[in-house]
């Protein structure tokens, strides 16, 4: 077995491994890489290899930085199994479709501004945008999803079988074992995907990882730990008190999947608590509520706390203050209203979707609050804002940041250092060796030094390219 390092090496999205077996050639995530935008389109557009000779996908989650990039893969002529569980499969299929119309808005809103201002500069130079794919790329990718429930061991090649166990993240995410049988003995790879915190709403704590001989093991928090104490809810109710109190607009930009629905069900207790004025909630991301139809139907994979919700006969995901957009005609509306509201919007990281025009026509105003809710690759709007930028670059304009911008840590589904340490040591003493990926360059060295002080783990942080050779 061979594992070649193609994405989330060295950086946070863009997750993709390549692993090699039996002559065949399986890929573990095909995420969509996330930052400067010239830089992301080049990688996601050029894969790193002939998408005709990969036999399969094994898809630890439904993030866009995980299973984005899909479609291009489909596009480019793979016709393979993508091996994931049923509620990835579900919520995978939803994002996909929504991130191929978004490729192709996005190209056409920037192809239209670029002929005006072609009228009033004739020397301005531009090259046509091209969506990286299409709706109907999407559809093709999701008729290749193969459905497989947790710790069900599955065979995707003559000697190679995979299960996966809960990985506490996001509904339906998984930490992958690949069980390789040779004469000279088994070789076990787990990939941990994406690993959760305890005590996140909605979804399970992740589950003890199987044994294994090699770990592939994000670090996206594995030189940090999140703030104690901190009470969410408490958090939340005191950003939206302020900033109503003040006239202003809460705007959330949120992951579609996973923290969208964290944040509707803690809304549902505030207003049930009474603890937030009564202004309006908007879901304002048609994915969002396709996604949550999605959750509705996985009540398997919720926590025990969720499922009371559910007995007590009450809706987690609607209430009477909130409203769930769909066209775009309901989503431009939003900005005619001047009384203080809270909208909920994707993409997580600012880049793309319904989102952007909020924040174009909100952030010059300091009456409101961004709240951010997740983490923020490097050069994404989304870290520059949490930075502080004076003015931030949207759709090719600068526009002066003076709302409020605070970063609410305590609802973070990537476990930090602690909880990844956590999770390893049950399995760290079979571990031959240890590959950190999905992690800036700080984060994945603090977490080398960690792991081989505490467990003596041969660790390595590998690069695009780097290839490991599995004994």
């Amino acid at each position: 077995m061979r594992i070649t390092f193609r994405g989330a090496a060295g950086t946070v999205t863009g997750s993709m491994h390549e692993v090699q077996f039996d002559d065949q050639r399986f890929l573990l995530d095909c995420g969509m890489y996330q930052g400067r935008r010239s830089e992301a389109r080049k990688r996601n557009r050029e894969l790193p290899f002939p998408a005709t000779e990969i036999d399969g996908v094994v898809l630890s989650h439904a993030h866009i930085d995980h299973s984005g990039n899909l479609p291009s893969l489909t596009r480019q002529g793979f016709e393979g199994p993508i091996y994931t569980t049923p509620a990835t499969a579900d919520l995978a299929g939803q994002m996909l479709k929504d991130s191929g119309y978004i490729q192709e808005k996005d190209a056409e809103f920037l192809n239209r501004r670029a002929t005006r201002r072609r009228r009033v500069e004739q020397d301005f130079q531009h090259q046509k945008v091209e969506p990286l794919y299409t709706r109907e790329d999407a559809a093709k990718t999701q008729a290749l999803f193969k459905g497989v429930d947790y710790r069900t061991p599955t065979r995707i090649s003559d000697s190679v079988s995979y299960e996966s166990v809960d990985a506490g993240h996001i509904l339906g995410s998984s930490s992958v074992l690949l069980h390789e049988r040779r004469n000279k003995g088994p070789v076990r790879l787990l990939f941990s995907g994406d690993i959760g915190r305890p005590g996140l709403p909605i979804i399970r704590d992740p589950q003890r990882p199987p044994e294994a001989d090699y770990l592939i093991m994000e670090s996206t928090y594995g030189g940090r730990l999140h703030a104690r104490g901190e009470s969410v809810i408490d958090h939340l109710s005191e950003v939206i008190r302020r900033t109503a109190a003040a006239g202003g607009k809460v705007i959330v930009p949120a992951f579609a999947v996973g923290r969208t629905q964290q944040l509707v069900l803690l809304l549902h207790e505030l207003v049930l608590e009474k603890r937030i004025p009564d202004l309006p909630i908007f879901v304002d991301s048609p994915l969002a509520t396709n996604v949550t139809e999605v959750y509705r139907r996985h009540p398997e994979c919720y926590d025990s706390e969720t499922r009371k919700f559910l007995l007590d006969q009450r809706e987690p995901f609607g209430f009477g203050r909130l409203r769930y957009t769909r066209n775009v005609e309901e989503s431009k509306a939003l900005n005619d209203i001047n009384h203080p509201y809270i909208v909920i919007s994707a993409s997580g990281m600012c880049e793309a979707g319904r989102v952007v025009h909020h924040l174009r026509n909100n952030i010059g105003d300091p009456r409101n609050t961004v709240l951010i809710t997740g983490y923020q690759a490097k050069h994404t709007l989304g870290r520059k804002m949490l930075e502080r930028w004076e003015e931030v670059p949207i759709f090719g304009d600068m526009r002066r940041l003076r709302a409020k911008v605070v970063k609410l840590n305590a609802l973070s589904g990537h476990a930090d250092q602690g909880e990844l340490l956590a999770w390893l040591k049950p399995i760290a003493p079979k571990l031959k060796k240890i590959f950190l990926v999905h992690g800036e360059a700080d984060a994945s060295a603090a977490l080398k030094g960690a792991i081989e002080e505490m467990f003596g783990v041969e660790t390595h942080v590998p690069r695009p390219g780097d290839v490991a050779k599995l004994d």
